[in-house]
């Protein structure tokens, strides 16, 4: 029987889409799905191949967008830190191997890495200062040699200044071994080509002003600072800055804004536009105080050049940003945006705990943070910090009032969760392939990934040129699979 046509005046169903919003034969819906197919076909072309490199090189690899994650797991490798591990946070410290103690215990020495070596200089056995130097190769990331005897100073110095600038070693000031204050500056200037440290050199150019230790230097984009401190009388408030000439060489000390009140034994650290001193002793002794410093900045484009552009103009504090508790004779260190304080004594004796501040690009730091995973294993005071790639490592110090040979290291740099499930991603963990032959590998999943994506583009854009074909095909072998269930 023939179908029977529609009488005149009568009007087609328009047929409608995504939950009846949209004309299935409209430019809307046409439009709709033209964009989920571009997102479509920049997931299979792009995305996945991308995924699949880093899932051949890297530790973890994430899949979707992970904001927050309900469910962590994290590496052992963290300890007992909290999984995902807070920004600025270090894994709890170890204590090193007897084999990489120092020859001779020491307290109040300083310490720097240049290039593949460690050197401890000076310091003190329980007594007097010494001028013993020595140095330690680094192993590979985090770890080092035994120690050995380096070139020793011109002269004993404890609680001395020490830098490395355009490519010598400044030790500044210090205690000599009659226990005084001193102003003398040495020079050790490695060769870059062998490593060999040569010998030191006495800087009379680099003579401070007056005699100083116990002061913190900081190295500024064009120069040096020594701040704070202690000279024949007691603390000081001076702020005094060489600059770095064209030739690689500091000049003569000048003197620049003073401190807001005088400080000795504390850090000293440039972030950004700021230059920060925490810590340390004043005239009453052990002390929580933060005092924060500006630099004169660029003058703006069209005016004359500013006479104190790079130079201390002024300093502050502010109580919110102070350290949780009183610490002088603690070891300090920076990482990662982060400032640090571990150990050191309150005026009773030394303490165990580690506290850490990221201070914010406008010049304020709003709180210390602490974990009782990330407290050293005992008080330790007068333990210079030295930074060895993602490892912080204390040596020698005070512990229970006697000078040890021994050093604790952690890591500053916690494992990201190696598994993390949220609502639209998740962390997987990766193959991590490391070197040449990981990349290689990891270039070859991707092309891969990408050569199957596009054969199955194709394969699908066929189908849809034969619907009904595709139809028939796709109902033939559900038939089939049916059947057999």
């Amino acid at each position: 029987m023939a179908q029977q046509a529609l009488g005149p005046g009568t009007a087609l169903p328009r047929k409608r889409a995504l939950f009846g919003l949209l004309d299935a034969d409209g430019w809307a819906w046409a439009s709709v799905k033209a964009a989920a197919w571009l997102v479509i076909i920049i997931l299979i072309l792009g995305y996945l191949p991308d995924r699949a490199y880093y899932f051949t090189v890297g530790r973890t690899v994430d899949l979707g967008v992970l904001v927050w994650s309900p469910i962590n797991f994290c590496p052992p490798t963290n300890g007992t830190l909290p999984c995902p591990a807070p920004v600025g946070s270090t894994v709890p410290w170890e204590t090193s191997p007897p084999e990489l103690s120092l020859p001779a215990a020491r307290t109040d020495a300083s310490a720097i890495q240049v290039g593949n070596q460690i050197l401890y200089f000076g310091g003190s056995d329980g007594t007097k200062a010494t001028d013993s130097v020595y140095v330690a190769t680094t192993v590979q990331v985090g770890n080092f040699d035994k120690w050995a005897e380096g070139p020793k100073l011109p002269a004993p110095r404890a609680n001395a200044s020490v830098v490395y600038v355009a490519g010598s070693i400044y030790v500044m000031g210090g205690t000599d071994d009659k226990g005084a204050p001193t102003d003398t500056v040495f020079v050790l200037s490695p060769d870059s080509q062998t490593g060999q440290l040569g010998q030191w050199q006495t800087a009379d150019n680099l003579k401070l002003p007056e005699p100083r230790t116990e002061a913190a230097a900081a190295v500024t984009p064009d120069g040096l600072l020594l701040v704070g401190g202690r000279n024949a009388n007691g603390v000081v408030d001076t702020t005094w800055k060489t600059l770095l000439s064209s030739a690689g060489k500091l000049g003569a000390w000048s003197v620049e804004a003073p401190m807001f009140a005088p400080q000795a034994d504390g850090a000293a650290a440039v972030v950004g536009n700021y230059l920060w001193y925490y810590g340390g002793s004043d005239a009453n002794g052990p002390t929580a105080i933060v005092q924060r410093a500006e630099f004169g900045q660029p003058a703006a484009a069209g005016l004359p050049v500013n006479p104190d552009q790079g130079k201390v103009v002024r300093w502050g504090v502010n109580t919110t940003a102070n350290l949780p508790a009183p610490r002088t004779n603690f070891s300090a260190w920076s990482a990662n945006g982060a400032i640090y304080v571990a150990g050191g004594s309150d005026g009773t004796g030394e303490k165990t705990e580690t506290y850490w501040a990221i201070p914010t690009t406008d010049g304020n730091i709003t709180e210390w943070k602490h974990l009782t995973q990330m407290d050293l294993p005992t008080g330790i005071a007068g333990a210079p910090a030295v930074v060895n790639g993602s490892d912080v490592i204390l040596t020698g110090g005070t512990v229970a009032g006697q000078p040890v040979a021994t050093s604790v290291r952690a890591n500053t740099a916690p494992q990201a969760p190696f598994f993390a499930l949220g609502l639209l991603g998740a962390t997987i963990p990766g193959l991590t392939i490391q070197g040449e032959i990981g990349q290689q590998l990891g270039y070859l999943n991707a092309a891969g990934v990408g050569t199957v994506d596009f054969i199955v583009l194709i394969l699908i854009g066929v189908a849809f040129a034969n619907r009904e074909r595709t139809r028939q095909i796709l109902g033939h072998w559900f038939g089939r699979f049916r059947d057999t269930l």
